[in-house]
């Protein structure tokens, strides 16, 4: 279950996908994201699912490889498609019983709600899996610069956001091996009650939480012994620049969301 998780995990590749500029993709994730809450029609929706398909089969990335991220949220998808079905109030009544009411626009409703987290995540997913941590650093960096005239710590956040994603997968790894370790001592986390299985994630959060803050602290260390400090006077491997497929996603999502958002 916790190898499933694929967010902030990168997909090394050379694909067209791959090859845009980090700024474009960001701005492109935030702008589908937007438009994923902005589709109301059955017709919409399925455009947006034709452009994630497209955009795996450009990044060549497996459609197998993204559901499998969807795996350990399967729970919040059911919970909240079932809150929403039994406690919608209005529409054409189909069942009663007590609190609960099933209503056909509560089914729409809460199936439209469902489709949205898997979009959302979706989409997440796609940026983290064509776009390294230190692109999406830089990326974050350039389109907030305008707010350094208020004296906005713009680097430091982007890199904290960028530290954060870059360790999910290094958490989740470690998880994994200490769930590992005490299984093999004994340790039982899918069975009992909630009870019981809340106090069988102690074994576990404790060493986790350990790790994490011995990892925070050789990291801290590393980067005062390289001389960190912040952005000023700060140099970069690589310099972004803007190339013809980059106005061409522009264009070709900003057609997308005028069309699935507007067109129905």
């Amino acid at each position: 279950m916790i190898k499933n998780i694929t967010l902030g995990q990168f997909f090394p590749g050379n694909s067209i996908v791959h090859r845009l500029d980090a700024r474009i993709k960001l701005v492109l994730a935030v702008a589908v994201i937007v438009l994923i809450f902005l589709v109301k029609t059955l017709i919409g929706y399925a455009v947006v699912l034709g452009f994630f398909v497209i955009t795996m089969i450009l990044s060549r990335i497996s459609v197998k490889y993204v559901l499998r991220g969807l795996k350990p949220l399967w729970f919040i998808l059911i919970f909240t498609f079932v809150l929403n079905t039994f406690f919608y109030t209005g529409g054409t009544q189909l069942f009663s019983w007590w609190v609960i009411r099933i209503s056909e626009e509560g089914l729409f409703n809460a199936l439209r709600l469902a489709v949205r987290l898997i979009y959302l995540i979706t989409a997440t997913t796609l940026l983290t899996l064509t776009t390294s941590p230190i692109a999406l650093t830089d990326a974050l960096e350039s389109l907030l610069k305008p707010l350094k005239a208020v004296r906005f710590p713009v680097h430091e956040l982007a890199m904290m956001m960028t530290i954060a994603m870059r360790f999910i997968p290094t958490l989740i790894e470690e998880t994994d091996k200490i769930m590992k370790a005490q299984t093999a001592r004994g340790a039982e986390f899918d069975s009992g009650n909630v009870l019981k299985r809340a106090r069988g994630m102690v074994p576990l959060l404790v060493p986790l939480f350990v790790s994490a803050f011995r990892r925070a602290d050789e990291l801290a260390f590393a980067m005062e012994s390289r001389c960190y400090n912040g952005g000023k006077g700060r140099t970069r491997l690589k310099v972004m620049h803007m190339h013809y497929r980059d106005f061409a996603a522009l264009a070709a999502v900003a057609a997308l969301i005028v069309f699935a958002a507007f067109g129905y």
